[in-house]
């Protein structure tokens, strides 16, 4: 799984004195750009590119403004047109999950609007093994 600490913000912080949970939703996509671009499909990059078509998310347990905390990302499983993506925000020192996050995404074609097929190159970066999300992740949840 790719890894990146995230720096907690002065605003990101409800008043319940937590970070609010829509911060964490931003929390995840950050980890999907710097995961995406790590593994050499950046944004902005040519006609084809990857797009969110599904998430869930699971919210276990609070993050206060004073946590150590990161978002690990990976890829699951592919099918022809799409790919499922692992994230876990986990607070480093504890080693518990926070929140989860399990996003389908999709292929996708600028110059038709339409979907694509994942290409094989891309497929193989993102199954290695620095990208890969455990099958079963050995990582405490809330």
């Amino acid at each position: 799984m790719h890894t990146l600490p995230i720096q907690i913000r002065f605003n990101d912080i409800d008043q319940m004195g937590h970070v609010n949970n829509a911060v964490i939703m931003e929390y995840f996509d950050l980890g999907k750009s710097v995961f995406f671009t790590a593994a050499g499909v950046p944004p902005e990059q040519g006609d084809f590119t990857v797009v969110i078509v599904h998430y869930e998310v699971d919210f276990m347990t609070q993050i206060h403004f004073r946590d150590a905390i990161e978002v690990r990302t990976g890829v699951r499983r592919f099918g022809t047109k799409s790919f499922a993506v692992d994230q876990y925000v986990v607070n480093q020192k504890t080693g518990q999950v926070c929140a989860r996050c399990q996003t389908v995404m999709s292929g996708y074609q600028r110059s038709t609007g339409r979907s694509a097929t994942i290409p094989p190159d891309l497929k193989q970066r993102l199954g290695a093994e620095e990208f890969a999300a455990p099958v079963r992740p050995e990582i405490p949840i809330g």
